[in-house]
């Protein structure tokens, strides 16, 4: 057998391992897309942008370069009226125990990792308002946790999947507006 077969029926068999990996890989996929974490946590999903099915951006919002977070639809808007695609994300969110009260902000405060008052290690924080003792802000715990649904501690984090609260970290630095809506 001379050197050229060698490398095709090598190439075949990485070619098989490929595809077979592949297949095993999207089969994961839609599995773990179809049963809840292993944690019972509801996390948000990851959004790169406006998604087709997202809910209009509120008529309330305001004008301008801002975040928008509506405390009824659990969902935040990433808004620059200097681009084509004025909305550069969407995606959904979980807020902690107590809601801000509607109203324009400013971020006044980010950190790139700290500790979320449910315990929990979190990172890209950005702080807009402290109400009543509570910060409100947004924040993606490293775990994938959400807040619990308890009310004896008043948590104002609202979290994000990881990747979306590395969009919001890069879309908002100090100084930039937040709108909560009801």
């Amino acid at each position: 057998m001379g050197p050229g077969a060698v490398v095709v029926g090598l190439t075949a068999a990485a070619m098989a391992v490929v595809t077979l990996l592949a297949v095993q890989a999207e089969g994961a996929r839609s599995d773990t897309a179809a049963r809840p974490a292993a944690s019972g946590s509801t996390a948000p999903s990851p959004s790169t942008g406006p998604a087709p099915t997202a809910p209009a951006l509120p008529a309330s919002s305001g004008t301008g370069y801002r975040v928008v977070y509506s405390i009824g639809a659990r969902r935040v808007w990433l808004v620059d009226p200097n681009k084509d695609q004025q909305i550069q994300a969407s995606f959904a969110v979980t807020p902690g125990s107590v809601e801000p009260t509607p109203g324009s902000y400013s971020v006044y405060s980010r950190a790139a990792t700290g500790k979320g008052t449910d315990g929990r290690q979190i990172e890209h924080v950005v702080r807009f308002t402290q109400q009543s003792g509570v910060v409100f802000g947004f924040s993606a715990a490293l775990d994938g946790a959400t807040p619990p649904a308890d009310t004896k501690v008043h948590t104002g984090g609202i979290r994000t999947a990881r990747a979306d609260g590395q969009l919001m970290w890069d879309f908002a630095p100090t100084g930039t507006r937040v709108v909560v809506t009801g």
